[in-house]
């Protein structure tokens, strides 16, 4: 049976956790098929914090490599859904 898999990302402190997240999210772009984020943007302020949607195609193994290299990254927390298809 096949498996999708949608991830979420919040990341609380964008300055501080880009670079290392950015890094990850290219090692693993073999694995990520969409890739959305958002955060809130005026004329007067950045937000700090953002969050990242991600839809996994791939083998399942590479998706558990994945969330552990997330799950490294301090600031950031993860929630998913697996889909079976």
């Amino acid at each position: 049976m096949k498996e999708t898999r949608i991830i979420g990302l919040l990341i609380r402190d964008r300055i501080k956790e880009a670079g290392r997240l950015q890094q990850t999210l290219s090692n693993y772009a073999h694995i990520i098929n969409t890739r959305l984020g958002f955060h809130e943007l005026n004329e007067n302020k950045c937000s700090r914090s953002g969050v990242i949607v991600l839809h996994l195609s791939g083998e399942p193994a590479h998706w558990k490599e994945f969330e552990l290299a997330i799950n490294a990254i301090e600031g950031v927390e993860m929630q998913q859904i697996s889909f079976k298809l």
